[in-house]
């Protein structure tokens, strides 16, 4: 004869067993569902950059490609700025910069663009207007010819 634990049966002891196995593997299936969905979806994914043609390493190194020649196009502008600075308050190359970009930070203006505004004020101060400047003959624009 079975030996029964007090308030027990054998049998649901099976059942709640076997029904924890079922509830185990619900969840497992549930898991790797998800798991297979996330796996998908990086896939689809990793095919629609293939085959746009271009991989997230390229299109990094062509980002940080850009940044360095827009740099590049800007230094000279912003080199010319520094040494107008220089030469009208007879500061440093630093305190130079320093005060660009402030100015910029302040105006809420790209160091590059106001850079270019010192410089076109600079060079239009030097070069004469169009008042001063001489025809071919010899005489100012706008001044009366002699009859």
């Amino acid at each position: 004869m079975r030996q029964e634990v007090a308030g027990t049966a054998p049998e649901a002891d099976a059942y709640l067993t076997l029904t924890e196995r079922v509830a185990a593997a619900r969840a497992a299936l549930a898991e790797n569902s998800e798991r297979l969905a996330a796996a998908a979806e990086r896939l689809r994914v990793t095919r629609y950059s293939l085959a746009n043609g271009r991989s997230q390493r390229e299109q990094l190194h062509e980002s940080a490609y850009a940044r360095l020649r827009a740099k590049l196009e800007t230094m000279p502008v912003i080199e010319q700025a520094k040494g107008i600075l220089i030469a009208q308050t007879g500061c440093t190359p630093e305190e130079a910069f320093d005060m660009l970009r402030r100015a910029s930070q302040r105006s809420n203006v790209r160091v590059s663009e106001l850079a270019a505004g010192i410089v076109d004020r600079a060079v239009s101060r030097e070069r004469p207007g169009p008042e001063h400047e001489q025809d071919p003959a010899g005489q100012a624009r706008g001044a009366r010819r002699p009859d």
